[in-house]
């Protein structure tokens, strides 16, 4: 059966930020997590999952390609977002058949998925983009509301499967969550897993 794709979002003519040279950031629907600060919260609201439309790899080539130039000039090509990219593997893996190998593809993940779909895209993603929240288990859990293991045996899996230069990691100084001790912590142990493009930024404080 032909994976389809739930997209809520399509934008293009992102340069630099999500993954390299000129971006075309697909939004896809769904998420294990419930951030407090979400910057998506409508990729797991249950009203947004009515209003996306469902992509075959097929179709998804054919609303990007228009881009194939910047694509190939730049070194760019295709994000996938959300929510959770990875919830969407076998259609990743699709994807990069239909596109073939001269765009660049990426993910922005958590990695708070099942191993097996991280296994499925490490030979077709080119580069795998983590915002791991937190590496405590106790700040993660309590931020996330969900445990941190899935997380942890993906990092080891990504560390001894893919080059370090594939992976950029973002730590997030998360406010009333952790602390800079936290995040020192987090780098340090990214460190010995061997991730050298390693990441801190600001979450912006959502009202809820």
């Amino acid at each position: 059966m032909t994976p389809t794709l739930p997209v809520f979002s399509i934008e293009r003519h992102r340069l630099v930020t999500d993954g390299q040279g000129v971006t075309t950031l697909v939004g896809a629907y769904g998420c294990p997590l419930q951030c407090r600060y979400c910057i998506n919260p409508h990729a797991w609201a249950p009203s947004t999952l009515d209003k996306c439309v469902r992509l075959t790899p097929e179709q998804l080539y054919d609303k990007v390609k228009i881009d194939n130039l910047y694509f190939l000039a730049t070194g760019g090509g295709v994000t996938f977002g959300g929510g959770e990219s990875l919830l969407h593997a076998p259609f990743i893996a699709a994807f990069r058949q239909v596109c073939g190998p001269g765009w660049h593809l990426a993910v922005e993940t958590s990695l708070h998925v099942p191993c097996r779909n991280l296994e499925q895209v490490l030979d077709v993603v080119d580069e795998f983009i983590v915002d791991i929240k937190d590496m405590d288990g106790a700040v993660y859990e309590s931020y996330t509301g969900q445990p941190q293991a899935p997380l942890e045996e993906n990092l080891r899996r990504l560390a001894a499967s893919v080059p370090s230069e594939r992976v950029q990691i973002r730590i997030p100084r998360i406010p009333s969550y952790n602390t800079e001790e936290h995040i020192q912590a987090s780098l340090d142990n990214l460190k010995r897993l061997g991730f050298t493009r390693l990441e801190v930024f600001n979450y912006i404080r959502r009202k809820i």
